[in-house]
């Protein structure tokens, strides 16, 4: 038995922690604001794509460690690239994170190794790699137009990246649940041998999944950097432990097989109000980082088999009394 369904589990952290953020607020308008709304949406814009690639890996018992790389890297790339003709620079940093998360699948499914491994050699390659292709300098973009097209907003509480994030949860939500492939990579997540037994194409799958993750990292780095006008190969690479956050928030478990991306999203959403709203509070810079790691431990103790056989005991004693109730009557 599970306490909470992890179908419904991230819509109702991130209501309770909107509820907590607006008692402690106490009505001073602080918390519940459009700027707390614009701000936790750009939040999603940044590491809504990046934990939607990484739930995916998660969804099939595996991890990719190289999104944080690759989502400085492809910044580097697009501005270095993209100078003169942003779209070529989009789209050598879209095909630089395809590239990643598709040798390292193939890495992983041909020679039978541990993604863990597979992928801290990604992180660290494309560490490096954006040091050496930028000379261990800030790129700056003189492309300022494009800067301000990124970051006008829309309806007051949108921009152009946060709608690509929200579309992109919501054609991937509709993919996993309609199509063939949300079911398959659910098996593959279950029972990886059962799924090939059953004629789950296994590998290929796999390495869909990382090259997937890798464009998303990708994308998002690219359209940060041109949002910034800028790249750094150390500046953006910051998104690993958030994106892990929110997609365990999000309902994604690491021994796979669960999970959905508009549950995810809503776990980045989670981590980016309580930024917002402990900044609206005024406070300090470590209280997102302990809040957040409370959440977490929280989420991981309702999650504890010793938990959920403790409720499920409970629950079966009160069925049990209820139907010896309904027999006397």
């Amino acid at each position: 038995m599970k306490i909470i369904s992890q179908k419904t589990r991230p819509y109702l952290i991130l209501a309770a922690t909107i509820l907590v953020l607006a008692i402690v607020d106490r009505g001073r308008g602080n918390v519940l604001s459009g700027a707390t709304v614009f701000s936790a949406l750009q939040y999603l814009a940044t590491l809504g794509p990046v934990a939607l690639g990484l739930s995916l890996t998660m969804l099939v018992r595996e991890y990719d460690l190289s999104v944080a790389g690759v989502f400085g890297l492809a910044g580097c790339v697009a501005v270095l690239v993209g100078a003169d003709y942003p779209a070529l620079g989009f789209a050598a940093a879209m095909l630089t994170g395809a590239a990643s998360g598709f040798i390292q699948g193939l890495i992983i499914t041909r020679l039978q190794m541990p993604s863990i491994g597979v992928t801290l050699g990604g992180l660290l390659t494309a560490i490096g790699l954006a040091y050496v292709i930028t000379g261990n300098q800030t790129l700056s973009s003189d492309n300022i137009d494009l800067a301000l097209a990124l970051n006008a907003r829309v309806a007051g509480l949108f921009t152009p990246r946060s709608i690509i994030a929200l579309a992109l949860a919501v054609a991937f939500a509709m993919a996993l649940y309609w199509l063939w492939i949300g079911r398959d990579l659910i098996a593959i997540g279950s029972d990886r041998r059962a799924a090939h037994t059953a004629g789950v194409r296994v590998d290929a799958l796999m390495v869909a999944v990382f090259t997937t993750s890798g464009v998303l990292a990708a994308l998002s780095g690219a359209l940060l950097s041109y949002s910034l006008a800028s790249a750094s190969p150390s500046g953006l690479s910051d998104v690993l432990v958030p994106a892990t956050a929110a997609a365990i928030l999000g309902g994604v478990s690491l021994s796979g097989g669960t999970g959905t991306p508009l549950g995810v999203t809503a776990g980045v959403l989670m981590l980016g109000v309580l930024r917002a709203g402990l900044n609206a509070l005024g406070a300090p810079p470590f209280a997102h980082d302990m809040s957040m790691g409370a959440v977490l431990l929280a989420v991981a103790i309702l999650d504890a088999p010793g938990i959920r056989a403790f409720f499920g005991r409970f629950q079966m004693t009160g069925n049990r009394a209820e139907d010896q109730t309904v027999r006397a009557r």
